[in-house]
């Protein structure tokens, strides 16, 4: 279904879904496509073949052929915008109604509303987050639980500035085709915001404003750019008034940071530091290089090891050289009413908070409303009265592609502890997904799909680079299966009732296949993609 040429809609119209799916969005979708999905396309066909030039034993080194990019001292990336001038403390999570007002009236200084790892792909959250969105600019939003609780926004000064991030480039939309073929999820969430709120946000003094993810290659960011100049001439604001922060969370990226801030200079606002996705990607590109790239227990691995060390010392480096704001990593931790676990928990947050500011980040991420204020209160120590911390240069830092690369220096074991926290996060992040919530309380943590993708990498790396774990166990096919089995009685055992509403089999079926399958999928979303209606 659809008014607009060669576009049609399979996914069903819910409520107010034609406020989102006008038909200036479906032709933008429709010339985003037939201008830029060969592009697309061909640019991961390039990963691909980068993935299989690494396991014919190459490696990853900064771009020659870019090198008058990073020796160009002149070049900067556009002065920070409205709303995304002081960003130290930036809220993180889906775009359902009510996290959309919770996150709104977080205290935070930006809100990452999330359409990709936090959000699961189903039609209705596709629609629904630009929906919401726009209500919430409109300041028509409200939510009333199931208790009769109501939720309202607070007034518009107190309110976070709105950054949307998108799915990745990997993402196809299924529900939306032009000319007969799958759109790209990237492009649909683009558009729809762009064309709904777009203007809305000029309007207020600001702009549509996007994070981007997954990205890697300088050349993906051109394509972002150049969707963006296609984007702001169709819905009629100017150029330069859409700004994207590029998320580093991939190996290969980390190789390109300051090309990328190039191929965006008019639109780049920074870059981000990732964790759990960066790990996973350290896996993917070198999966077939043994020891020297198999990584201990998640849990071991934190930022201040050599090689996460370098990745971010660099990334600060490279951010304030162009005039970018550098944005930190996220702190997943949830409260408690446990006190012992909250204290743990804050204090976690504060050290980490305190060690980004003072390595000159403009900024980090929370994951819960209740820890914006510790988060926010170590940035203050920092920064004062001051918006950001452009002004540090961190000229000191020189980090080469060896540091970068330097995996195996990380400390650490391989524990069945590690293993089993691997295989239970996993597909309980799964199943949560497939059920359409892709936020998930797991454990004290506010879990996104970049935990289930490190978590099934690290078992598939162990079992198929010949690891044995700390106590002397060689992780075995039979291992992994034994420990699924007992892990999902223990998942049944605490669910109780609710267990049976679940799609567990579902959830653990595709998390096997991704842990122990010969080949090693890229993404495990896109088959779970394959599993929703």
């Amino acid at each position: 279904m659809s008014t607009v040429d060669g576009v049609e809609i399979t996914g069903p119209m819910g409520p107010r879904f034609d406020e989102i799916l006008t038909p200036q969005a479906l032709e933008l979708i429709a010339l985003l496509h037939r201008e830029l999905n060969g592009r697309r396309l061909e640019r991961l066909q390039a990963r691909t073949e980068r993935v299989q030039a690494l396991a014919d034993g190459g490696t990853l080194d900064f771009l020659p052929e870019t090198a008058h990019v990073r020796e160009d001292d002149s070049w900067r990336v556009a002065p920070p915008a409205p709303g995304l001038v002081d960003r130290r403390v930036e809220m993180t999570g889906p775009t359902d109604r009510k996290m959309t007002i919770n996150a709104l009236n977080s205290g935070a200084k930006c809100w990452l509303a999330d359409q990709e790892d936090a959000n699961s792909p189903l039609w209705e959250n596709v629609v629904n987050g630009p929906l919401n969105l726009m209500d919430s600019i409109d300041r028509t939003i409200d939510f009333t639980n199931e208790a009769g609780k109501s939720y309202t926004l607070r007034p518009d000064d107190e309110l976070p500035t709105i950054i949307v991030r998108p799915r990745g480039w990997h993402l196809p939309e299924k529900h939306i085709t032009v000319d007969g073929e799958q759109t790209s999820g990237s492009l649909v969430d683009f558009a729809l915001y762009l064309v709904s709120c777009g203007r809305k946000q000029v309007d207020r003094g600001q702009g549509p404003y996007f994070y981007l993810p997954k990205m890697e290659s300088h050349l993906e960011a051109r394509l972002w750019n150049d969707a963006f100049v296609l984007g702001q001439e169709h819905v009629g604001i100017p150029r330069g008034t859409i700004r994207a922060t590029c998320l580093i969370e991939t190996y290969p990226a980390a190789f390109e940071m300051e090309e990328i801030l190039y191929e965006l200079r008019e639109h780049s606002s920074g870059l981000n530091a990732g964790r759990w996705d960066y790990l996973f990607s350290v896996i993917k590109t070198f999966r077939t290089r043994g020891a020297d790239f198999t990584l201990p227990d998640r849990n071991s691995i934190t930022m201040t090891v050599p090689f996460m060390r370098a990745y971010t010392e660099l990334l600060v480096r490279t951010c304030h050289k162009r005039g970018a704001h550098a944005m930190g990593g996220m702190s997943a931790f949830i409260p408690s009413k446990d006190p012992a676990k909250n204290e743990f928990a804050f204090n976690k947050i504060t050290e980490d908070k305190t060690r980004e500011a003072n390595d000159g980040f403009d900024g980090s991420w929370v994951a819960h409303p209740g820890m914006v204020q510790t988060a926010m209160d170590a940035f203050d120590k920092v920064l004062g009265e001051r918006p950001n911390q452009l002004d540090k240069l961190r000229e000191d830092v020189h980090v080469s592609a060896a540091d970068l690369l330097n995996v195996k220096a990380t400390p650490g074991e391989v524990t069945e502890g590690g293993l089993r926290a691997n295989v239970s996060v996993g597909i309980q992040y799964v199943e949560s997904w497939l059920r359409g919530s892709g936020a998930a309380g797991i454990n004290g943590l506010m879990e996104d799909a970049a935990t289930a993708e490190i978590s099934r990498s690290q078992v598939w790396q162990w079992l198929h680079n010949g690891v044995t774990l700390a106590d002397g166990q060689p992780v075995t096919t039979e291992l992994v299966q034994r420990v699924i089995e007992e892990e999902m009685a223990a998942i049944a055992a605490a669910k109780g009732d609710a267990f049976a509403s679940g799609r567990w089999d579902d959830a653990r079926a595709l998390f096997t296949e991704m842990a122990l399958g010969d080949d090693y999928n890229d993404f495990l979303t896109v088959p779970a993609y394959e599993r929703m209606p």
